[in-house]
């Protein structure tokens, strides 16, 4: 098993225990991405740290670290009830953004 299927099956389980699948609705997933994302925008409002600010403020690496997760857990989510192989489409992207931003 693949690290993203292992993360697949370790959110599913999450989600199955607290019976949540109901609300994983396209709508609600998509929906919970967009707010994941921009509670990760919230902490670049009004300043503009450097990657290096950031890894050595514990606290705000934290709290940006969890942000990504939460925006990741429901984009694998919203990929597994589509069907979508999310390495497969990765790379298949990367391979048109290559012919189309050549180096």
């Amino acid at each position: 098993m693949d690290d993203i299927a292992f993360l697949i099956e370790e959110i599913k389980g999450f989600v199955n225990e607290r019976n949540w699948e109901k609300y994983h609705t396209p709508k609600n997933l998509a929906i919970s991405i967009s707010i994941e994302a921009n509670e990760l925008l919230e902490h670049f409002q009004w300043n503009d740290p450097s990657f290096k600010e950031i890894k050595s403020n514990e606290e705000k690496f934290r709290e940006i670290s969890y942000e990504i997760a939460d925006v990741f857990i429901y984009l694998l989510m919203f990929s597994y009830n589509l069907g979508i192989d999310v390495k497969k489409t990765i790379m298949e992207k990367l391979a048109i953004d290559r012919k189309k931003y050549p180096s």
